[in-house]
């Protein structure tokens, strides 16, 4: 496997991540007790810039991985890495959908977390 082999998944994980640094990643690290309330609050004030960066790698990624697809049936190649690809554009998918839930939403989301 070589890396232009997953590149569509690699494109949408890196904007996933991106996407998920200002609400997801942050309330993981502070569930973990590995970081701090104040680290969660610093990263949201960015949600209006990750997340749309988030959901346009994310559809760039799909861009990517359909487009490869339509080659490798053009040229009659199965494609390669394709169960990776979209096992990756799922992850990548399901982060950033719970980015925007989580900065749409906070009202149900919030009662989840109370103690």
């Amino acid at each position: 496997m070589r890396i232009p082999d997953v590149k569509s998944g690699l494109v949408s994980l890196a904007s996933a991540f991106v996407a998920s640094s200002c609400c997801v990643l942050p309330l993981a690290v502070v569930l973990l007790g590995v970081g701090s309330g104040t680290f969660m609050m610093t990263t949201m004030k960015y949600s209006n810039i990750f997340i749309p960066v988030g959901v346009v790698g994310v559809s760039f990624g799909y861009f990517l991985y359909f487009r490869e697809k339509k080659k490798s049936a053009a040229c009659g190649c199965p494609m390669r890495s394709k169960k990776l690809n979209l096992t990756i554009l799922i992850f990548a998918t399901i982060l950033v959908v719970l980015s925007v839930v989580f900065n749409v939403f906070p009202e149900f989301i919030a009662p989840l977390f109370e103690g």
